[in-house]
């Protein structure tokens, strides 16, 4: 598996982890549910882009030594 795969579904994973979390906590009402889902799609899409800024930021302090 490569290591784009890996990190695409970690973040998936994340995504659905940290929105059965946050449902588990509030649920509320389907509004506050559906909020949730796409609060939860966006943290696992910000994620992704972090760790892979932060994997590549790792691969090119690595490169320099």
């Amino acid at each position: 598996m490569s290591p784009k795969t890996t990190l695409i579904l970690a973040s998936i994973a994340f995504a659905v982890l940290w929105t059965a979390f946050m449902i588990w906590q509030t649920s509320n009402g389907m509004a506050n549910t559906i909020i949730l889902m796409v609060s939860g799609a966006i943290a696992g899409v910000l994620w992704y882009f972090g760790m892979r800024w932060a994997m590549s930021m790792i691969a090119a302090k690595t490169a320099r030594k």
